[in-house]
């Protein structure tokens, strides 16, 4: 067990928390959430030790262990991949060093009844008990099987770390903390650096994790899969609850509603009470109902509203401009990094008002074309804008593309052209910079505020191509949502690139995934996706079964996996009929909107409208765009229903 005893801290004067406390059991799973700046991270640091709260103390037992991955760090080294990963049992061998020494004193000591012996009998229980958890007999295996996990390729394997990126080198580091297999668990956004398949796979071993784990992360189906319990962070208190993120969420507001509700309930009382005694305060005849009235108010509890951070950005991107049917066109097109080719022959057609998402492990060339896509990288083959075609590009680094010298008010106002410039302090209000922030530098900025004020430079220009990569990396839960509301509303062609389940959820109609230097099209979000790409999963792995079965010809015929094959497949048939039956019916109320229109069209006058104002026409331009493109959709998942399945 470890303790969280009154925790206190403050920076410049404005405290951070104050008197927190908390235990973290042997088994627990701990979502650690709230805003950006509320302390998380912050609180970590001071449970690893590397930082000193001001107040309080942080009780961890001599014989337990601690694993620790910042959001961020620095490397120097220059050991291969698999070297500097093997590392991670340095400890190991130092443990082993010392079970050797300690057998060897055993054999030459008679001294059993010694103070020393006792305590090298302990010490020698402990270790053996340790190596037996810490699982030493395939060390090598165990790190191959790890990094593999986290998205490396074996032949990499001997490849130098200094040919990293941060977020490669990030994942390395993570394999060594989970390798270790501390006893408590400390996680500061892990999933910043890893795919979908990657998470997949870290859920998967965290949610049988032998130790305790605090994990932050504004990944909401991450913490759904991980946690059991939340303690959220709000204005210097928290909160603790025996649930997973989102049940905690449920909760939180109920509680808010009826906090609410109560404290209305008992002001109003309070009110009439109060009014009584004014009333019939000097009226001797009703001393007596005053003053019971009196004892009453001195005696009630009073519910005090509680206090909640409602701070929150909020925007809109600009109207999209006019452009053409055809946003992008992408014609075999290639890219190779000296001899490894990353994508090959890919042709590609983007039209004006599709909802893209990009998918697939780090590596494959998401950011590659996105990167050659705003002329930034060069390439083979043809890449063509369509008609009157601006972009707008959020770089996955680009909070590392502010200047750290200027300030937040300079840094907006150098990017503004035109009467924008006049409202560029309202901007910086909706993303949360008041007039005390605004003369800040950006070096002095935390990864939320920094990705804010990226985030902000966008609306400064109206564009009609939306391109994000990872746009929610540092983001907090609100602002997260926040974003996702604006891009709904958001009325041009939009390309995301996010590994972040839940916020690609409802924001595409098609899915390609990077895989083995091509494009494959999925036609649906994010969901169907992944059940397609389980499905896959589970032939390959069917075949592997065959394979290792006829080399041992001794083959147990069970039809297990094949029955969880054809589940599957049921499961993703579903899907697709559940698919091409909402989007008929979307039609359908399309058609009769249209219909409608057309009939009040004929008659203006008997419908009382003005067909000088052009709002009724552009509404009824935007109804027949959205049954064209809702068509076109569904011409396309019946094609892809019928590859997989048959006629419908």
């Amino acid at each position: 067990m470890f303790s969280i005893q009154n925790l206190s801290v403050s920076f410049s004067g404005n405290e951070l928390f104050k008197n927190i406390n908390f235990l973290i059991n042997e088994k627990d799973r701990i979502g650690l959430v709230g805003k950006n700046g509320a302390g998380k991270s912050t609180l970590l640091k001071i449970i690893i030790g590397a930082q000193v709260a001001d107040l309080g103390e942080v009780v961890i037992p001599s014989s337990k262990t601690v694993g620790y991955l910042p959001q961020e760090m620095l490397f120097t080294d220059s050991k291969s991949i698999i070297g500097e990963t093997l590392t991670a049992f340095d400890e190991v061998l130092e443990l082993q060093k010392e079970l050797d020494e300690l057998n060897d004193y055993f054999t030459h000591s008679q001294d059993f009844e010694s103070v020393e012996y006792l305590r090298k009998l302990e010490r020698h229980h402990w270790i053996n008990d340790h190596l037996s958890l810490l699982n030493t007999g395939s060390m090598e295996g165990d790190a191959e099987k790890t990094l593999m996990g986290l998205g490396f390729e074996r032949k990499d394997f001997g490849n130098p770390t200094s040919t990293l990126s941060g977020g490669w080198r990030m994942r390395i580091e993570l394999a060594k903390i989970l390798l270790k297999r501390p006893d408590l668990l400390l996680l500061d956004e892990p999933t910043n650096h890893l795919d979908i398949e990657s998470i997949q796979w870290l859920e998967n071993l965290l949610s049988v994790w032998h130790g305790a784990i605090v994990l932050i992360s504004h990944d909401r189906n991450f913490l759904d899969r991980v946690t059991t319990r939340t303690i959220e962070i709000s204005l210097g208190r928290i909160r603790d609850y025996k649930f997973s993120y989102s049940q905690y969420v449920e909760v939180r507001q109920n509680e808010l509603k009826q906090n609410e509700s109560e404290y209305n309930n008992q002001q109003k009382q309070i009110k009439e009470i109060e009014d009584f005694i004014e009333r019939f305060r000097y009226k001797a005849t009703k001393a007596k109902q005053v003053q019971s009235r009196l004892k009453m108010l001195d005696k009630m509890d009073k519910v005090e509203l509680e206090t909640v951070d409602a701070s929150a950005m909020h925007f809109r991107f600009p109207p999209a401009p006019p452009s053409g049917k055809v946003a992008l066109e992408i014609e075999n097109y290639s890219k190779s990094y000296g001899d490894k080719t990353v994508l090959k022959d890919l042709n590609l057609i983007i039209k004006k008002n599709d909802f893209i998402a990009f998918v697939g492990r780090n590596g494959e060339g998401k950011s590659t074309l996105i990167k050659s896509i705003v002329g930034l990288i060069d390439y083979e083959g043809e890449i063509k804008r369509g008609y009157n075609v601006s972009i707008g590009y959020y770089a996955q680094n680009q909070t590392d593309m502010l200047d750290l010298e200027k300030t937040v008010l300079e840094t907006i106002d150098d990017a503004a052209v035109g009467d924008i410039r006049k409202n560029i302090r309202g901007i910086l209000g909706s993303f949360l910079f008041g007039e005390e922030d605004i003369d800040k530098k950006v070096k002095v900025l935390s990864g939320g505020e920094k990705a804010r004020l990226s985030l902000a430079k966008m609306l400064l220009t109206p564009v009609n191509l939306l391109i994000l990569d990872e746009p929610t990396n540092h983001l907090d839960m609100v602002s997260k949502d926040i974003l996702k509301n604006a891009l709904l509303q958001y009325n041009g062609t939009l390309i995301l690139v996010s590994h972040d389940r839940d916020f690609l959820r409802g924001l595409s109609d098609v899915t390609y995934e990077f895989r083995n230097q091509k494009l494959i099209e999925h036609l649906g979000g994010i969901d169907l996706f992944l059940e397609k790409r389980a499905l896959e999963n589970l032939q390959a792995l069917e075949e592997v079964k065959k394979t290792k079965a006829a080399e041992a010809k001794n083959v147990d015929n069970s039809n297990k996996t094949v029955y969880l094959e054809k589940k599957e497949r049921d499961k993703l048939e579903r899907k697709l009929k559940k698919e091409i039956n909402r989007l008929e019916e979307v039609i359908t109320s399309l058609e009769h909107q249209i219909a409608d229109s057309q009939t009040k069209l004929a008659n203006p006058e008997l419908y009382g409208i003005d067909l000088s104002n052009s709002m009724f026409f552009d509404e009824f331009k935007k109804l027949e765009k959205e049954l064209e493109k809702a068509l076109e959709v569904w011409e396309r998942a019946q094609i892809d229903y019928d590859v997989e399945f048959g006629e419908v």
